[in-house]
């Protein structure tokens, strides 16, 4: 183990761990010649491939893998990944959903809850694996190859740690790498970078999923989501009353219904599923309407394509809470939504500034030293028939611990909001 902390700041667990299994550690940095010493080195996600140190280990063909390396021809069950730049929790969770509801076991992991390598350890049996790859798994994924992939969208995200698109969207194909003729895998029909790169899956079975002018075969609606595969008798699925009733809802929908179907789950069971999911907290997640006025915590919202998937989920009259870390993205691929569907702009974080320039709306923008005065400032600009939306474009760590509680702290002064005016109104 090498390791950035030293080893007495280490929980005491983990040190008693080391001893017992007389592990070799290193502590306070990464050395060359402690490295040298291993058949292998893997890489904690998030640690960068390119770190100098790994250079004298990489010339003498020492293999540096990620988890999903190492775990990969350990996992004989039907795995499905799931990669993109948005919505791929929610459709995880949403693809383990539905198979539930068709009686299988899944065990769900991945970029969210279990690391998938404590499931090979754990020997557990699971029909179906469901995974959320992140763009730092997959750079360092090996030979992983998913039974069926799911590349929802590609949006410029995390170019703090790629450097440049090109790099971010070649780790994000790598899911699709070792993949062979009888394996699966789905893309977006509406996302140009997804029908860009198309062209490079050539031995698995390409399917597609979008809205109904982009001509694929599952495709959603207003009404819901419509699949027809191989000329079999069409399925609707309808989304009213749903946690799904919404035009990113359709999309992830439609992924997730493809996904199922594809696993050979009945109708009946892919509705059951769909009616029983929730949506995870902080996602376009609705908190309170407080006279006539709806407010809504999409904090998870962390870069532009996020953004612009949230106010495509509403028709206009829009308050827009954002800011934050910048990550290194081009803000200005929002001003025209934002000129488009947005009353009103409070900018909040050290990135206030950037995303004012680049949305280019003097006119209507607000700035905020706290989330508290962002929701005040909402609360009283707002009239009857508005949405006051958090929707960041930013990562939280400048102002928060981290996205949750950049929800949490805006859901508690909603509410202290919402309390402010009943006692107003006595």
């Amino acid at each position: 183990i090498s390791d950035s902390r030293q080893l007495e700041a280490l929980p005491q667990g983990e040190r008693e761990y080391l001893a017992a299994n007389k592990i070799l550690f290193e502590g306070g940095g990464h050395s060359e010649k402690f490295l040298l010493q291993a058949d292998y080195i893997v890489l904690s996600p998030g640690v960068p491939t390119d770190l100098p140190v790994l250079e004298k280990p990489r010339s003498m063909d020492i293999p540096i893998l990620g988890e999903l390396a190492l775990a990969a021809p350990h996992l004989k069950e039907t795995v499905v990944a799931v990669t993109g730049t948005n919505g791929k929790t929610t459709v995880t969770a949403l693809i383990a959903e539905l198979l539930r509801a068709a009686g299988k076991k899944v065990f769900v992991g991945g970029n969210i809850g279990t690391p998938v390598l404590d499931y090979v350890c754990a020997d557990r049996a699971a029909d179906v694996i469901v995974l959320e790859l992140s763009s730092f798994q997959l750079e360092s994924a090996g030979q992983f190859r998913p039974d069926i992939g799911l590349l929802l969208n590609v949006t410029a995200d995390h170019l703090d740690w790629h450097k440049t698109m090109e790099k971010y969207v070649t780790a994000k194909m790598k899911m699709f790498s070792w993949q062979g003729a009888d394996d699966s895998a789905i893309l977006s029909g509406d996302d140009q970078v997804c029908l860009d790169n198309r062209s490079l899956l050539t031995a698995q079975k390409l399917f597609c999923f979008g809205a109904p002018e982009s001509g694929c075969a599952v495709r959603g609606d207003g009404k819901g989501v419509t699949v027809r595969l191989d000329g079999v008798e069409e399925s609707h699925y309808s989304l009213q009353g749903t946690d799904l009733d919404s035009n990113t809802g359709m999309l992830n929908a439609a992924a997730a219904i493809l996904t199922a179907t594809l696993l050979h789950c009945q109708k009946d069971d892919i509705n059951k599923g769909l009616h029983s999911f929730r949506l995870a907290p902080h996602r376009l997640q609705f908190v309170r309407s407080l006279a006539g006025v709806d407010y809504y915590d999409d904090s998870k919202a962390t870069n532009s394509g996020a953004v612009i998937s949230a106010l495509d989920s509403f028709s206009e009259n829009i308050i827009l809470i954002a800011g934050g870390k910048e990550k290194g993205e081009d803000f200005t691929v929002l001003g025209t939504i934002i000129h488009e569907k947005v009353k009103a702009l409070i900018l909040i974080g050290e990135a206030a500034s950037s995303l004012a320039a680049a949305a280019d709306a003097e006119g209507f923008t607000h700035y905020a030293e706290s989330m508290a005065e962002a929701v005040s400032l909402a609360g009283n600009i707002a009239f009857r028939g508005d949405t006051v939306l958090l929707a960041p474009a930013c990562a939280s760590f400048d102002m928060f611990d981290n996205y949750g509680h950049r929800g949490q702290v805006f859901s508690r002064e909603v509410m202290a909001l919402v309390e402010q005016c009943v006692e107003d109104v006595a």
